[in-house]
């Protein structure tokens, strides 16, 4: 019968610490996990370009040599300078947007309506006319105007909409003043009863 002695815990510890330096030493080398990133600065330059002509950040990652937008984002996070440049960027293209607005309101679409009518016998006339597309250049200007409000509504809000958010606090005010003077008003029709 062969009698192995048991570690001491002096030992035992020392040889776990070396164990474990060995497999940090290993998993150095090994670090390879997950893809590369595609992160260049001529990447991330293409992207705050392309956001401040107003192009949308998830169109732009549809090109095959673009991340993914959640990497785009990941990229934000990790760097304060890149997520500076494309809230800058994103400015430039809000402007680019609510310049575009007044581009579709000066320049005509044509379109062909067709317009079909019936006779008195039930047959069917379609008539056609080329006319400017009017509903459809309202649509495209009222959804960017909204879309810019939602984005940035300091710059682009309805003024009227951030009156009627503060008119209720205007309306205490102006409640407190009148029924304020009142009391001192009645007070003062007492006094001088009394008096």
């Amino acid at each position: 019968m062969v009698m192995t002695r048991k570690p001491t815990q002096t030992e035992e510890s020392s040889q776990n610490v070396e164990e474990s330096t060995q497999h940090a030493a290993q998993n150095k080398e090994k670090k390879t996990t997950g893809r590369p990133s595609k992160y260049t600065p001529e990447l991330a330059k293409e992207i705050c370009e392309r956001i401040s002509e107003g192009e949308p950040l998830r169109q732009i990652c549809r090109d095959e040599h673009m991340p993914a937008w959640r990497t785009i984002y990941l990229w934000m996070h990790k760097d304060e300078d890149l997520h500076a440049r494309i809230a800058r960027a994103r400015d430039i293209g809000y402007d680019k947007m609510a310049e575009e607005c007044l581009e579709i309101a000066d320049t005509m679409q044509m379109g062909v309506k067709e317009t079909i009518t019936t006779d008195s016998k039930g047959k069917e006339f379609v008539s056609r006319s080329n006319e400017d597309m009017l509903g459809h250049r309202r649509l495209q200007i009222e959804t960017r105007l909204k879309l810019l409000a939602k984005f940035h509504p300091t710059k682009y809000g309805d003024k009227a909409a951030k009156v009627e958010e503060d008119a209720p606090m205007e309306a205490e005010k102006e409640a407190k003043k009148i029924l304020g003077e009142v009391i001192k008003s009645i007070e003062l029709k007492r006094k001088n009863a009394i008096g």
